[in-house]
């Protein structure tokens, strides 16, 4: 199948159609980062064959690949993926280059429509917020009000605002009674930026909570600025989740004033055998309780990640979209913001008592791979004999490695391995790095053993070193530094990184602009 090519203003018009259209970022995640088109999704090569299943489960659907220019992986990545069966592959001509030429923004940062949306959610609703001044003039006053945290509990831990709870985004309609019993008590919403706290408070208002609510402008980030000092470290405990007649009725509202499908197992099925669209299955519950119970072929999309990534579940524009939990709040509550960003969006009315599934993702088995035992990686090291590949993140490399191995990332592989001996001792700590660097050097004439890395790191006979610069910050194409430095203690990443999240809304041309339909429900 030859590979075809496709201008900037025919894509254009193809995201802005109704036809199902994917298009991926397949450049690494720090180049995506740093400036990428409105509606790519970030599928780095390095990853391609491990997640294009999950984010694209149709094989005939049209996909847009691109680069930087049009001629460097994204030609890799358009071959790897006819290899795997996918009939409709297009590269952009000119990569982000093209694009800019044809005059169309590039966009830096993550999440993009998700983050834009919680913008215009701001915008549009007039979401009360509070400053961090303000929340702190409440703590010294000892009013009556609670801080719940809208991220996961990962997060969550990393900084949290002194006193806050954590209860993520996507379960506030599940437990927010258990949270609070008093009317008067005024709820903040906070998560690191803006856009969790924007879209927490604006859910418990949709929801018809009677209580004050408020979003904490600019999250922890605002606070930090502030100079008023984070907890670190805080273990996250969620409610008991409590859904009354009050939260079902205010459910069954989103449901009448967003025209939300519920549908049958009989009507997903039907949905199922049509073969012209593409079809996810998302159990937007925690994870802990989709590993008891999850349907199969779902995947597990935590409702209120799903807003906040949506890009990072759903990989195909306009396709269907089916949400379910275990209660008849959280799917509903999800799918009201989904249907506004524009999706097509249903909730199955089973939920986890549905009969559906959906085929499970399969991941070919790798031929030869030999996974270590901890036992054996000091002998095979010291040996000397083998040359050392860590595939692991840059980031990772940097605070702690095995002396004279390489830092390595798939699209500088073959280039990295010119001259390396036959025997190739490779660490990773991600299946998925693992299985793209595999296939990336498959039919070469290698003797490759893999030792993963689990939770506690190298085996402790084995000493690490670190290193501030090595990989250098410009060969560092995974990792995405004003993101990430925002919060290691540099105010000024901080202060842009709010400034880029403010400034989203003028970035957008009118095409943009009209994705969204946001409706206040008062």
């Amino acid at each position: 199948m030859a590979i075809q090519s496709v201008d900037a203003k025919t894509l254009k018009q193809w995201l802005h159609g109704q036809t199902e259209i994917a298009l991926f970022d397949v450049r690494e995640h720090g180049q995506y980062g740093e400036s990428h088109l409105f509606l790519a999704t970030s599928l780095p090569y390095s990853r391609l064959e491990y997640d294009i299943g999950r984010l694209a489960p149709r094989k005939s659907v049209r996909i847009v690949v691109y680069d930087d220019h049009g001629d460097g992986v994204s030609v890799k990545a358009a071959k790897v993926l006819i290899q795997q069966g996918y009939q409709d592959i297009y590269i952009l001509s000119g990569g982000t280059q093209g694009w800019a030429d044809a005059g169309f923004n590039l966009f830096a940062g993550v999440n993009l429509p998700s983050k834009t949306f919680g913008e215009l959610v701001e915008h549009q609703c007039h979401t009360p917020r509070v400053s961090a001044h303000d929340l702190m003039k409440m703590m010294v006053d000892k009013e009556d009000f609670i801080i719940l945290d809208g991220r996961p509990q990962s997060e969550f831990k990393k900084m949290s605002i002194p006193g806050a709870q954590c209860c993520p985004n996507g379960e506030l309609a599940y437990r927010i009674k258990s949270h609070v019993s008093n009317q008067d008590t005024k709820i903040i919403i906070n998560c690191a930026g803006r856009t969790r706290s924007i879209i927490g408070a604006q859910t418990l208002i949709n929801l018809g909570i009677q209580n004050p609510i408020f979003a904490l402008e600019n999250g922890t980030q605002g606070w930090y600025l502030n100079d008023y000092v984070l907890d670190h470290g805080k273990v996250a405990q969620y409610a008991l989740p409590l859904v009354d007649d009050e939260m079902l009725d205010a459910s069954k509202a989103l449901v009448k004033k967003f025209a939300i499908p519920i549908i049958s197992d009989d009507q997903f099925l039907i949905w199922k055998n049509e073969e012209d669209r593409s079809l996810y299955l998302c159990d937007v519950r925690t994870a802990e309780e989709f590993s008891n119970n999850g349907l199969p072929g779902a995947q597990n999309t935590p409702g209120g990640q799903l807003i906040q990534a949506t890009d990072q579940f759903v990989g195909v524009r306009n396709a269907r979209i089916v949400l379910y939990d275990s209660d008849g709040v959280r799917a509903i509550t999800v799918a009201s913001w989904l249907k506004q960003m524009g999706h097509d969006v249903a909730v199955l009315q089973e939920g986890i008592q549905s009969k559906v599934s959906l085929p499970s993702i399969q991941i070919d088995h790798l031929r030869g791979l030999v996974k270590m035992k901890s036992s054996d990686l000091c002998e095979i090291y010291q040996n000397g004999s083998v040359t050392v590949l860590d595939i692991r993140g840059s980031m990772q490399y940097r605070k702690g490695h095995l002396p004279n191995s390489l830092w390595a990332i798939r699209p500088k592989l073959q280039e990295i391995i010119r001259g390396a001996r036959e025997s190739i001792l490779m660490i990773s700590d991600d299946p998925a790095l693992t299985y793209g660097a595999l296939l990336e050097l498959d039919g070469l004439d290698l003797n490759i053993k893999v030792f993963e890395l689990q939770g506690s790191g190298f085996p402790k006979e084995i000493e690490t070193i670190s290193t501030q610069t090595i990989p250098p910050d410009s060969d560092c194409i995974d990792f995405l530094f004003f993101v990430h430095d925002r919060h290691d203690g540099n105010k000024d990443a901080a202060r842009r990184y709010l400034e880029w999240e403010t400034g989203l809304i003028a970035q957008l041309d009118q095409d943009e602009m009209n994705l969204f339909s946001i409706q206040s429900v008062l």
